[in-house]
């Protein structure tokens, strides 16, 4: 097995040769104190702490996984120790607010650092990922005396954050959870109910979690207006801010899964737990999607990161591994047969991988980018396209990168042979891992409709009108003697047929309702590839402006791209105009 290396170059290239990032954080005069020699400082020791610390855990974590007893569950080997590792180094409230001694770190630096995190053990990773959602939720809803009393002790990694969503009953339909929240004479509220899939709704590695609960208080109005959010410590937390009794709310069993094995998924109990409200009252899912949003993106990040895990392990057996001959030539006369690097299927499957995870790289940085816009810009009109890009934006990052990045783990698992299907070898954890990134946070399906539905349909293609605006503009800017006007013409192209299609399911929509449900994912997709290949094109840019000639390879990898990967919306193009097509002929029972 190869270990993992930190890509902190590749995102250094993307972050100051690309987006340009140190002049966005200077002028926004929240961030005007953040320079680039900051944040390559920041990207050094979290790329040394990932390398050194949490990914050797990732493999024996797998197989150990978490353990489960009347008294709370017991992590695995190290996992403690490297989350203190975390807090000692203030990584946990790397993001958060400096009112309450948070960092203040823009998410285009954060978002970097979690890759580094999610892609050396994403069971690991997914811990001080649900405090820092926990942390925003709160900071953007609560009280000043609820932020006052649990930040500053969930920035410092004292404390964890926990998301208790789903019920037994109930995924994506929120509105129909059954989780009471009674009101207590002294402004608290008694919690009932039980919650599953909770990421680490327990554990060892922190003396309190703080969890954030979904209910209905008495009389609420039904469905999802009807939905509170409140804070529920596991411990009590008293007036001088040490822990107190233990609250009502315990772990009743751990699932049993097919990746993430070494995080703790719960089955949560609440039996009369007291919590306090966040936001409004029926109001809580409102304030859950501040938490969701971020998390949706931070998703995307944990499968690309993942991803370029198994490509680099992928790439180090390609290299080792001797089997046949090269068909233009012996290339290794000194062994008995060549490193499979040289046969053209396996550079395919490398390729293949390295343009999706370069791709989804830049992709989570540029929606990360948007964010701080959305967030700390005074300007009305930046922000106002900032919350319009952030909007259209965040499903796709979910779910494509999602999709993609399970692609590429599997030509890896492919690269290795049979040795890929076996376990000591790491690439099937890869695989099984990325594959609840498709299905958490709403799965990939329901992102689809949410981007179909909400995003172009209600909004009539507007959103999407800020990012081809954007797009056509590049391309318009690149000179005619460049050698990228193949690829600009390419991508001009497919945004053509992108418009075309949006204008028709818009039009169909009002007389087939279910064409939005049917041709959702391909949609998605589509624009997936469009911004993917815009991406692919500023970078290659870059590489063909630059004088150093350290970045050449963007050209190959984004002409890669181009021709194999961005044809692929000819055939998405020819599914979306099928539309309905055969879905509804058959009845129930024909199924």
């Amino acid at each position: 097995m190869s270990n993992y290396r930190a890509p902190v170059d590749d995102i250094k290239f993307i972050l100051q040769n690309v987006l340009n990032i140190e002049a966005l954080w200077q002028s926004l005069p929240a961030l005007s104190e953040v320079d680039f020699d900051t944040a390559d400082a920041i990207l050094q020791e979290a790329a040394k702490i990932s390398q050194n610390v949490i990914a050797p855990l990732n493999r024996e974590a797998d197989e150990e996984g978490c353990r489960w007893s009347e008294h709370g569950v017991e992590t695995p080997v190290g996992f403690k120790e490297a989350y203190q590792t975390l807090c000692e180094g203030g990584w946990c409230g790397l993001g958060g607010n400096p009112e309450y001694d948070g960092m203040g770190m823009p998410k285009s630096l954060v978002a970097a650092v979690e890759e580094l995190i999610q892609g050396s053990c994403m069971s690991f990773g997914l811990a001080p990922m649900l405090t820092a959602g926990a942390c925003l939720a709160i900071d953007a809803h609560a009280e000043t005396s609820l932020k006052q009393r649990y930040l500053p002790k969930m920035y410092s990694g004292e404390w964890s954050g926990a998301m208790d969503l789903t019920e037994p009953h109930c995924g994506t339909d929120l509105g129909l959870i059954r989780t009471k929240a009674v009101p207590n004479e002294d402004g608290s509220y008694s919690l009932s109910g039980t919650k599953i899939f909770i990421t680490w709704g327990e554990h060892d590695m922190t003396e309190n979690i703080i969890h954030l609960v979904l209910a209905k208080l008495p009389g609420a109005p039904a469905g999802t207006k009807g939905i509170s959010l409140f804070l529920v410590p596991k411990f009590h937390v008293t007036d001088d801010g040490t822990l107190g009794e233990r609250n009502a709310v315990f772990c009743g069993s751990l699932e049993k899964k097919m990746g993430i094995k070494a995080s703790a998924t719960c089955v949560m109990n609440y039996d009369g737990a007291k919590g306090w409200l966040v936001g409004e009252a029926n109001k809580g899912l409102a304030c859950m999607f501040t938490m969701m949003n971020y998390e949706r993106l931070t998703v995307g990040v944990q499968a690309q990161g993942v991803a370029e895990n198994a490509y680099q392990a992928a790439v180090a057996y390609a290299r080792d591994r001797l089997q046949s001959r090269s068909v233009t030539g012996v290339k290794n006369p000194d062994k008995e047969a060549d490193p499979i690097i040289v046969h053209a299927d396996v550079r395919r499957m490398l390729m293949s991988m390295r343009v999706l995870n370069e791709g989804g790289r830049a992709f989570y940085l540029y929606v990360a980018q948007w964010l701080d816009i959305q967030k700390y810009t005074e300007d009305e009109a930046q922000g106002k396209k900032a919350s319009a890009m952030v909007a259209l934006l965040t499903p796709i990052a979910k779910a494509f990168m999602t999709d993609v990045s399970l692609d590429a783990a599997i030509l890896g698992q492919q690269v290795f042979g049979g040795h890929g299907y076996i376990r000591e070898w790491g690439q099937e954890q890869h695989v099984r891992d990325i594959r609840i990134t498709q299905i958490y946070e709403g799965t990939n399906g329901i992102q689809a409709m949410d981007l179909v539905g909400r995003k172009t349909v209600q909004a009539n293609g507007e959103l999407l009108h800020y990012l081809i605006e954007e797009i056509s503009h590049f391309i318009d800017s690149i000179p005619a003697d460049s050698g990228l006007t193949l690829n600009g013409s390419a991508l001009k192209n497919s945004i053509a047929e992108l418009q075309a299609i949006t204008q028709k399911i818009i039009s169909e929509s009002k007389s087939q309702p279910d064409i939005l449900g049917a041709v959702a994912v391909d949609y998605l997709h589509f624009i997936g590839y469009v911004i993917y290949g815009y991406l692919w094109l500023r970078m290659a840019h870059v590489a063909e402006t630059d004088d150093s000639g350290k970045f050449q390879h963007k050209i190959a990898l984004a002409n890669y791209f181009f021709q194999k990967h961005l044809p692929q919306t000819l055939s998405l193009q020819r599914k979306i105009e099928a539309g309905v097509s055969e879905l509804l002929t058959l009845s129930a029972d024909q199924f």
